[in-house]
């Protein structure tokens, strides 16, 4: 436990802890060796971000393009998810594994290629293009947590339904949807916040028309490295993440997706 406790101060706490500090350092005084402190604290970073660069719009930019690529995600990874756990067939495996491709080849590459396929395509809507391109990239996601839950599913329970005269959204009611429900939760957290996260297609694809909130924050990373504005953008990209982590832990824990999900 006290090995534990180290580890996640030290991966965790600490650097949580700088980024708040860096974000609060004053413009007109500097934090700098030997201070261990910064000399003044203020909020001017996160006001000055605000009013100098484009940071509602690349707010409102992933948390709109978020939730339509998880959704669209979810819809497209279950039938996939469904055959892979319950249908036997010819080149399964193999399947399997060039699902999960997207998950092994770097990012830039993909987004290289691709940003160049949907050019070939005609497709020149930034706003779309991204989506098609979080979707594709975070489909084995989606479709690896849902092939597991699917796979807790017993057959003797929807067996039984049929028999008894149950109609087919009867069936999936019982059967299905009460595992499934914390997969689905789950495709669509991760989902979610990887899309939220993801930089390369966003910023190969969308800029300069275009920008999310880590387009900004890898601005600040780059040439012009500016730590504190940087913080200021880090925590603004992780914090939401972290409440939605917490709030999906508690619908975990919660008595109807334990008693029902099982295993899924």
């Amino acid at each position: 436990m006290a090995l534990l406790i180290v580890v996640l101060v030290v991966w965790l706490v600490v650097p949580f802890g700088m980024a708040i500090l860096w974000s609060l350092v004053d413009p007109d005084q500097a934090w700098s060796y030997p201070d261990l402190f910064p000399q003044k604290l203020s909020f001017r970073r996160w006001t000055d971000m605000w009013e100098t660069t484009n940071l509602a719009g690349a707010i409102a930019n992933s948390y709109t393009l978020a939730p339509i690529v998880a959704m669209v995600t979810l819809f497209l990874a279950t039938p996939t998810a469904y055959a892979f756990a319950r249908i036997e067939f010819r080149g399964k495996a193999a399947a399997q594994f060039v699902s999960l491709l997207p998950l092994v080849l770097p990012g830039f590459v993909i987004a290289l290629f691709f940003t160049a396929l949907l050019y070939k395509l005609g497709v020149y809507n930034k706003f779309l293009g991204i989506v098609i391109g979080h979707t594709v990239l975070f489909l084995p996601y989606a479709i690896r947590i849902l092939t597991v839950s699917f796979s807790q599913v017993r057959q003797d329970i929807i067996d039984a339904a049929r028999d008894l005269g149950a109609s087919r959204y009867a069936r999936f009611s019982v059967g299905y949807l009460q595992v499934l429900k914390p997969g689905i939760l789950a495709s669509l957290l991760i989902v979610f916040i990887q899309s939220i996260e993801e930089f390369a297609i966003s910023f190969i694809f969308g800029s300069p028309d275009f920008t999310t909130v880590p387009t900004i924050l890898y601005s600040f990373l780059g040439y012009n490295f500016i730590r504190p504005n940087a913080a200021v953008v880090s925590l603004i990209l992780v914090v939401p993440n972290i409440l939605l982590m917490l709030l999906f832990e508690h619908l975990l824990k919660s008595d109807g997706a334990v008693t029902v999900g099982g295993k899924g």
